[in-house]
Order: structure tokens, then sequence, then C-alpha cells
């Protein structure tokens, strides 16, 4: 089984949240472990701003930007090309999603394609986990 994470599902594999364990597991379970190109800017965005929210925690944050860092090569991922970022287009106006989130869906969907394994995908948000099931994904995320 490959595990696509999109950003919310990647940073809980290295920043305690709530459904944390639940992607870790699965992570452990997995084959593989894809994200598309965009979840590194998301990603550091999102440290980024805990690291201005909470500056007491700085070290601990540029520690896992670290891990990150390390960790990335080891991912499959998803360039974003023009035919991506149309299917992603076409997911934007058939789901009505967000940008960005149709560009992760359309990401989950390349790999899936492509793969001959199972593809279950990794997100916290209740729209884009519902278009990934009606794409035929199996979806991991608490709601």
């Amino acid at each position: 089984m490959i595990l696509f994470c999109d950003t919310s599902a990647l940073i809980k594999l290295y920043v305690t949240e709530d459904c944390t364990e639940q992607v870790r597991a699965q992570a452990e379970l997995a084959k593989a472990i894809a994200v598309s190109r965009i979840a590194w800017a998301e990603a550091m965005a999102a440290l980024a701003r805990r690291a201005r929210e909470s500056p007491a925690d700085a070290e601990v944050i540029e520690n896992i930007r670290a891990n990150l860092r390390s960790d990335w090569p080891s991912f499959a991922t998803v360039e974003v090309t023009q035919a991506l970022v149309e299917l992603a287009g076409e997911y934007a106006d058939v789901f009505a999603l967000r940008g960005y989130d149709s560009v992760q869906l359309a990401s989950a969907r390349t790999i899936q394609d492509a793969a001959d394994e199972p593809l279950c995908f990794a997100c916290f948000d209740l729209r884009l986990q519902k278009s990934a099931a009606m794409l035929g994904m199996q979806t991991l995320g608490k709601i």
C-alpha cells in the first residue's frame, strides 16, 4: 500500500497532534509514502507559523525541519506539471475544492493511476477526504 499524505497528514509524521498515531501507524505499514511537490512549501510555511506563534518552541521546530529535510528524498514525490494542474483545475470545479487541495488530490490520483499498489489518501479536510473517496481511494483521517 502507498500512503499519500497531504500536508496536514505529512506534518503529523513529525508533530504530535490529534491523529498523529493513526498517520504514523499507517506510514509504518506502507511500502512507500507519497507527497505532492507543493507539500514542501506548505509544510515549511506551517512550521514557520508555529515558530512565530510559539517562539519558545523554535529549537524543536528547527529539529522538525531538519528531520523533514532528511526524509524528503525518501518520499515518492509527484511533480507539479501542466497536466497535473489541469486535472487539479477539473477537481477544483467538480468537487468545489481550494486550489492546493485540488493539486493534492490530482497528485494522489496520478500516483493511484501509475501504481500497482493500493493507495491510501491521508488528509484531515472533510471535503478533500470525500473527494478522494469518490475517486475510489481508501482514505485516512478523522474530521
